[in-house]
């Protein structure tokens, strides 16, 4: 993955602005507050609510 970590210092969830982890394993940016995962496609973040995938329980905890 060549996502270039430093971004989440400027990168906030579109929902609520909250800050965002990567899961380097599934490519995506975790938002923990809202349970919505954003995929990163072609190492560019996809920070639409209307694309981000709902986290099941077992990775909400």
């Amino acid at each position: 993955m060549a996502f270039d970590i430093k971004l989440l210092d400027i990168l906030a969830c579109p929902v609520c602005k909250g800050k965002l982890d990567v899961n380097k394993e599934r490519n995506e940016l975790i938002c923990k507050f809202d349970h919505l995962a954003y995929a990163i496609e072609k190492d560019i973040p996809v920070l639409l609510e209307t694309e981000a995938r709902k986290l099941n329980e077992e990775e909400r905890s």
